[in-house]
């Protein structure tokens, strides 16, 4: 295939744009503030974990402290009418010694009921500091992951950007070379994924770094200036300037 030698260098500034544009495209893929965003999600989610269960602990503790409590008022409920009984003096002899029997275990039950209820709220202080822990840790990773989604955004924003201005770019370039040379372009772009043309420099392909010698040295040696040539190793259009040592 021929082309004008021109044409052949336009392509230099054809894959300087797709080369930019690779490399945009991979950024966005393995974007670290999208890791970040990712790695603040599983703490922001674990702590929130947390909470939910320092919040069970602490319900849990409010129900088994407002039954003790409840206990502890039947017993001082039956105490006070048992009291009254005794005071009012209308009891039997055997009543009234049933009564001090009762009045007893009651006070045993009522002081055992008191220590549990004691022992609870200090079980729920604890409790609590755990929550108010969680809580705030909650708080600490919500804000660092707000950060991280404002870092990603930010990041993602100005890849944008660049890829809107390489593909301009890569658009006003490509309008000024003919039909033919670009659509071979195109070819090898796709299949190295990058770019479709290379820099000859020092009879090393830009390219792959492959070095010419031999019967590939002599070929692009004594090629025809609109000769397109191809690198025998990444295929790439091989564009031939004034440093390329031949």
């Amino acid at each position: 295939m021929k082309a004008d030698h021109f044409d052949q260098q336009k392509l230099l500034a054809l894959a300087a744009e797709d080369i930019a544009l690779a490399q945009l495209a991979h950024r966005r893929r393995t974007l670290p503030e999208g890791a970040a965003v990712t790695a603040a999600e599983d703490a922001e989610r674990e702590l929130a974990g947390d909470v939910v269960r320092a919040e069970t602990v602490v319900r849990d503790l409010d129900r088994e402290q407002k039954r003790l409590e409840a206990d502890v008022d039947v017993v001082a409920q039956r105490v006070a009418r048992d009291r009254q009984r005794l005071d009012g003096g209308t009891a039997s002899p055997k009543e009234m010694t049933g009564l001090q029997h009762e009045l007893e275990s009651l006070a045993r039950r009522q002081s055992d009921l008191e220590d549990q209820v004691l022992e609870l709220m200090e079980r729920r202080e604890t409790a609590d500091a755990a929550l108010a822990e969680a809580e705030g840790g909650l708080a600490t990773a919500r804000a660092a992951l707000q950060r991280a989604v404002e870092a990603r955004d930010a990041a993602l924003a100005d890849i944008t950007e660049g890829t809107t201005r390489h593909e301009a770019a890569r658009a006003e370039v490509a309008a000024t070379v003919p039909a033919p040379l670009l659509a071979l372009y195109d070819r090898v772009r796709v299949q190295t994924g990058t770019s479709g043309a290379a820099r000859l420099h020092a009879r090393r392909c830009e390219g792959c770094r492959i070095e010419l010698y031999g019967n590939e040295l002599s070929t692009a040696r004594n090629a025809d200036p609109h000769e397109v040539l191809r690198c025998e190793n990444c295929n790439r259009i091989l564009v031939r300037t004034a440093d390329s040592g031949l």
